[in-house]
């Protein structure tokens, strides 16, 4: 067996584009690659399959990276073929090849939908896709809700944006200094239901988190000019709203109330803000995602008319 990136030779992306996009789990199709190709997400060198001998192509695996990332971010297809015997095995030492080439290990997000595990051939191919992850070092697993607001109807000059609730009056938002938002990363990661949040804070301390997160936010599509603190009118820091961006639409990014404004309904105050000023902006299409496990985030999205789309596992290395 041989595992090899597309520019292994001229043939190689042929060889990709041309593997089926099927099995119960979605896939991509040619014309997807070619166009992530195109803006640079995906790269021929990200791009590896699984030969047989006689080159028949048993398997393949495609990373994704924002145009400027020096390496991938994450998986975002892995398909082998049914008549493999052991398809866990062949995908976990196709991703550890890939890894190798990488220096990293990026996350695997897979996309599915929100009934899948009543249906067992998403069961099944959930199941072998993450025994390769784990066998290829991914262990630590988190699964989240992927939201979206849709602007549901034209509304006149002038109008409130559809779909967006009027400000609350309880909070105040402005601009702050680079110093003033990392304050109130480390602020809100105290207590928080994000697993990622709590697995990092293992690992590190608060303030270098927040530096994290800072630098994370900042590297997104969206724009520094649109974070904002959110405050009592007295001044009292109450939590954050930073609207963001995907390469693809307009992203709720990151949102909290700090610990001792918790249980007061602020974080719906906090979220329609991001949704409003998204939707001023006139995007038709806000995404967002939060953990399962973080049931008054979803909660919160459910208020203000949020959708689930889809169920992401993400699979990611140990801190």
């Amino acid at each position: 067996m041989r595992f090899r990136p597309a520019t292994a030779d001229p043939a190689g992306i042929g060889r990709a584009l041309s593997y089926p996009a099927d099995g119960p789990v979605d896939a991509l199709s040619a014309e997807k690659i070619r166009e992530e190709l195109a803006e640079n997400r995906f790269r021929p060198a990200w791009i590896w399959c699984a030969e047989d001998e006689d080159g028949e192509v048993l398997g393949r695996a495609l990373w994704w990276g924002r145009a400027d990332s020096e390496r991938p971010i994450t998986l975002d297809c892995l398909q082998v073929r049914e008549s493999v015997a052991d398809p866990a095995a062949l995908a976990a030492d196709l991703l550890a090849a890939g890894h190798a080439a990488f220096g990293t290990l990026p996350l695997y997000d897979l996309s599915l939908p929100g009934d899948w595990r009543t249906r067992p051939d998403l069961v099944e191919a959930v199941a072998w896709r993450r025994k390769a992850a784990y066998g290829a070092g991914l262990t630590r697993e988190i699964e989240r809700l992927r939201y979206e607001w849709t602007r549901p109807r034209p509304v006149p000059d002038g109008a409130p944006a559809a779909g967006t609730a009027e400000p609350g009056g309880r909070l105040v938002f402005r601009e702050g200094t680079d110093e003033e938002f990392l304050d109130a990363f480390a602020r809100l990661s105290a207590g928080s239901l994000d697993l990622h949040t709590r697995n990092e804070l293992r690992s590190m301390g608060a303030g270098r988190l927040a530096r994290e997160d800072f630098a994370f936010y900042l590297d997104c599509p969206g724009e520094r000019s649109w974070w904002r603190l959110a405050e009592l009118p007295d001044g009292t820091l109450a939590g954050l709203a930073i609207p963001s961006a995907t390469p693809y639409h307009r992203n709720v990014g990151y949102l909290g109330v700090v610990p001792e404004q918790r249980g007061r309904g602020l974080i719906d105050e906090i979220l329609a803000e991001i949704t409003r000023f998204h939707a001023a902006a006139g995007a038709e299409r806000i995404t967002a995602t939060t953990d399962t496990v973080n049931t008054p985030m979803a909660a919160a999205f459910d208020r203000a008319g949020y959708e689930v789309t889809e169920i992401r596992l993400v699979l990611e290395p140990e801190a």
